[in-house]
């Protein structure tokens, strides 16, 4: 497993629901989390999948997700 960071555009707790309606069907919902106090709302995830998959589930989830290097 890889651990993987994204910024991403979520504001609130409803932003991160609709994000995580959409990572939790791809993944365990132990394997992702967002950081609201951060001003880049940094995703986290602990996955094997390839990032455009993540940026694909958030991106359909109505929000942007840029991968951190």
């Amino acid at each position: 497993m890889s651990v993987m960071k994204f910024k991403t555009n979520a504001k609130c707790g409803g932003c991160v629901a609709a994000i995580g309606d959409k990572l939790n069907k791809i993944m365990s919902p132990d394997n992702w989390s967002i950081d609201l106090s951060k001003p880049e709302k940094v995703l986290t995830v602990t996955t094997e999948l390839p990032a455009a998959t993540i940026i694909k589930a958030v991106t359909d989830a109505g929000f942007k997700a840029e991968q951190l290097l």
